[in-house]
């Protein structure tokens, strides 16, 4: 249960740094600023994927991004 508990808080960590990300992303018009946080959000979504995948108890992001790459 403890890992749970560490994951879902970990998610939810992410999940405010994705929102302050786009609150940035909303206000600012500088080119490399909007690169900057478009790659930062985009690391924040796939290591939620990870976590969502663990929790679910499926296959590991990258086991599920290797049997679509074969099939």
């Amino acid at each position: 249960m403890r890992n749970r508990r560490h994951t879902l808080l970990w998610m939810k960590d992410l999940i405010e740094h994705l929102s302050r990300c786009h609150d940035q992303l909303e206000w600012t018009s500088d080119a490399d600023t909007q690169s900057f946080l478009a790659e930062a959000m985009l690391g924040d979504l796939d290591q939620c994927q990870r976590l969502c995948e663990q929790l679910r108890g499926g296959e590991s992001a990258h086991g599920a991004r290797r049997h679509l790459a074969t099939a």
